[in-house]
């Protein structure tokens, strides 16, 4: 926009002229119609936004946008002879805002920290060239990747020295390279995405992790919910076969005491079963003592009457032995007297 000049004069005295700055354009245009080279490019594009989105769902302190106009200068807005980058971030400023581009004037000068180009046959020359020279000399942004999404070997980056050029940066051992403004690795991942299987461009946090796009973050939810499920299962599980071993161990136990009574009472009946047998040996031992004492006692009685029949016999013997005397000397005494005593 060309410089406005105004001088104000009087009949008596002129003033010095006054420069005022020229006001920034205000007819802008956000989209010219051309899309990205291919699906896989506006995929590789969307990888990165949402991805860097996801792992900073919780701040408000940044913008990402990708294949917008940055609109930097008014003489680059006139000639519109500058496309956005395929992705950019800004950092430290109001993630909330709604843009259909990046104008730096309405930004407050804030240019992006990183730039990521996907590259294509016929842009790879201007993006290792033109581009990374204006971004280097003029967008002053520190950190510039460059990456094909058909051809994964084609991926480079840059990082803006104190001493104002960028220097290439070396890959680590597996190939990725640091995004010192965002504090995550850039590096290679193979898989499918939006149902087209290739080669992408990923972010990576300090630990090796894959910085996951949303439904990759809910399926990993959902898994981790999933397990935390399973393993609540397999734990209600272990804790209902520990409840069932213990019963089992328990009811052992029971049929062990129970065994153990059983047995105890065997052993109770078995005792007193032998007890009886020696009380009935011991009754039939002394019902045969007694048995024993009886003829004994039978046997002493028997002796004690054949002993009073031999008495009895034994005095009738004297009775009749005195008899005998008695009436020998009864004879005697008849003879004596000149009888005969068988002729009385």
């Amino acid at each position: 926009m060309s410089v406005e000049l105004t001088a104000n004069t009087s009949p008596e005295t002129a003033t010095e002229t006054e420069w005022e700055p020229p006001m920034p354009p205000t007819d802008l245009i956000f989209d010219d119609g051309e899309p990205l080279e291919s699906n896989r490019h506006r995929i590789a594009m969307n990888v990165l936004i949402r991805s860097l989105q996801q792992a900073w769902s919780a701040r408000h302190d940044f913008y990402t946008g990708g294949n917008m106009f940055i609109y930097y200068s008014s003489e680059q807005a006139r000639n519109r002879d500058f496309r956005g980058p395929d992705f950019f971030a800004v950092l430290d400023v109001d993630g909330t805002k709604e843009r259909q581009g990046w104008v730096v004037w309405q930004e407050g000068g804030r240019y992006p920290d990183v730039i990521v180009e996907l590259m294509s046959p016929s842009t790879a020359r201007i993006d290792k060239g033109k581009k990374k020279e204006l971004y280097q000399r003029t967008f002053r942004t520190p950190d510039y990747f460059v990456f094909d999404p058909f051809e994964a070997n084609a991926f480079q980056g840059w990082h803006l020295q104190s001493s104002g050029g960028y220097q290439l940066l070396e890959p680590n051992e597996r190939g990725w390279l640091w995004c010192e403004s965002l504090g995550f690795w850039l590096g290679t991942w193979s898989g499918t995405i939006d149902r087209e299987e290739a080669i992408w461009l990923r972010f990576y946090d300090t630990e090796g992790n894959l910085v996951l796009l949303p439904e990759e973050a809910e399926r990993q939810k959902a898994e981790a919910e999933r397990q935390k499920a399973e393993a609540e299962r397999q734990k209600a599980e272990a804790e209902r076969q520990k409840a069932e071993a213990e019963r089992q161990k328990a009811e052992a136990e029971r049929q062990k005491a129970e065994a153990e009574r059983q047995k105890a009472e065997a052993e109770r009946q078995k005792a007193e079963a032998e007890r009886q047998k020696a009380e009935a040996e011991r009754q039939k031992a002394e019902q045969s003592q007694q048995l024993a004492e009886a003829e004994r006692q039978k046997a002493q009685q028997a002796q004690q009457l054949a002993e009073a029949e031999r008495q009895k016999a034994q005095q009738a013997q004297q009775l009749a032995e005195a008899e005998r005397q008695k009436a020998e000397r009864l004879a005697e005494r008849l003879r004596a007297l000149g009888l005969d005593p068988e002729e009385l």
